[in-house]
């Protein structure tokens, strides 16, 4: 079932975040839904089916790298309605490195996130390496001195094809499966993932608790353009 946010789909605020990138040479919305299937073509969005098998948004790339050539593929879930093009553009960024064959996103964790086990925490080395992601609090605080920073992952990836490749190889991980996070293939595999910095936070709709603060935020987004254009 389609969900809306301020009378429009959920994916169209999604789609022209990402449109909103001059940079990208193509964008596709990959689905399996009849329904999304009927709203691209609404509105003349390029969209590919796929299998209704896959158990995660790379596998869904992985089907669609074998017939559409690139150089990178970005994966943007289609619950992230505040997708803006900053969060490309990173992403591109981070993907011009050629060593570099996975890479995502990462922001200051608000306060709010910080126990949510909806929002996913990533700690990274020295190098913008990931060293792990998790539903829980990490770093953990021993010693309660409020000194440790957590970072949110954002739900961004980008990938070259051979590491598509090597995901789809692979079977389900013991830790992907633990904590139903399908980054973890790469990570307990050996596979580096880069993460860059954003300053632009997104809220990723999983829950109605999501939508509504999703509505909250745009709604002063637009009070604050209504105010400075007044």
């Amino acid at each position: 079932m389609l969900r809306f946010i301020a009378g429009e789909p959920l994916l169209a605020h999604v789609y022209r975040g990402v449109r909103s990138s001059p940079i990208l040479e193509d964008v596709i919305v990959a689905t399996d839904s009849d329904e999304i299937m009927s709203l691209c073509r609404e509105h003349g969005w390029r969209a590919r089916r796929t299998a209704g098998t896959h158990r995660s948004g790379t596998e869904r790339v992985h089907e669609v790298a074998q017939c559409v050539d690139a150089d990178v593929y970005l994966n943007v879930q289609g619950d992230e309605p505040l997708t803006r093009a900053e969060h490309i553009n990173a992403l591109v960024e981070l993907m011009n490195t050629p060593t570099v064959q996975v890479g995502t996103l990462k922001t200051l964790a608000a306060e709010i996130d910080v126990s949510n086990p909806s929002a996913v925490k990533v700690v990274t080395d020295h190098n913008g390496r990931a060293l792990y992601f998790s539903r829980a609090t990490i770093p953990f605080d021993r010693d309660g001195s409020r000194t440790a920073r957590y970072w949110k992952h954002l739900g961004f990836y980008a990938f070259r094809k051979p590491a598509l490749e090597r995901f789809a190889s692979l079977p389900e991980s013991s830790l992907e499966r633990s904590e139903r996070l399908e980054q973890l293939r790469f990570l307990e595999n050996g596979i580096p993932i880069h993460v860059a910095e954003t300053h632009h936070d997104t809220v990723g709709v999983d829950t109605e608790e999501d939508l509504q603060r999703v509505e909250t935020i745009l709604r002063k987004s637009r009070q604050a353009r209504l105010s400075q254009d007044g």
